[in-house]
């Protein structure tokens, strides 16, 4: 068994679990804490799943948020362990829920770190191979660009494994010019950053570095 085969059938048992659940729940019933654990147990499932399917579903933050939640909810349960009166079968469900949380909510946290491929849209994506391929040539790149309302400059560079960006922009109406850097793992994130907080496009890259990207080819 390879190990994507091992990360699908743990998202396999995790399903399983709520399933085991929502049956204990429809046949013995259950209290309102039961149902609501349940239910955010089975959304944390659906995290999972895209995690390791590669896949994006929903939104980066609600996983980083649903992960702090879960944190939040294993320390409350360990410290009802050693403070609260529990009976031998609160205390064996309090222990079980407080352990089989705490990989879903490393994995959780990790799923929703935006700067991976899984969030990023095809344009996206298609820009950051470009950017990519362009600073396999340069050891930077910088554009510079002028609108009717704003301008802005960027500079972008490889710093080891990550994408470097320096942004410099200013509204018309401001006299003060905005200066700030960013730091990326995942190119399609660099494009998408650079065309949603500037009025730089990766065309406008492009366009610049064609001649010498087909040189150096």
């Amino acid at each position: 068994m390879n190990l994507h085969r091992a990360y699908l059938s743990l998202c396999g048992f995790y399903s399983l679990l709520i399933l085991i659940g929502l049956i204990a729940l429809l046949v013995g019933g259950g209290s309102l804490i039961a149902l609501l654990q349940l239910g955010v147990g089975a959304v944390a499932v659906i995290g999972l799943w895209g995690y390791f399917l590669g896949k994006g579903f929903m939104n980066p933050r609600m996983w980083r948020f649903l992960a702090g939640l879960l944190a939040i909810g294993i320390v409350v349960q360990l410290i009802a362990v050693f403070t609260v009166p529990l009976s031998g079968a609160a205390l064996t469900w309090t222990l079980t829920a407080g352990i089989f949380s705490v990989l879903p909510t490393l994995l959780l946290y990790r799923y929703g770190n935006r700067d991976q491929a899984l969030w990023a849209s095809p344009a996206a994506l298609e820009g950051g191979e470009v950017l990519g391929e362009l600073l396999e040539t340069q050891p930077e790149l910088t554009v510079e660009k002028q609108m009717e309302d704003r301008r802005a400059s960027v500079r972008i560079r490889k710093a080891g494994d990550a994408y470097c960006a320096s942004v410099v922009r200013q509204q018309e109406e401001e006299e003060k010019e905005e200066r700030f850097e960013e730091r990326f793992r995942c190119p399609a994130t660099l494009a998408s950053f650079i065309e949603t907080f500037t009025c730089i496009s990766v065309r406008d890259f492009a366009d610049k570095y064609a001649g010498k990207r087909a040189s150096a080819a």
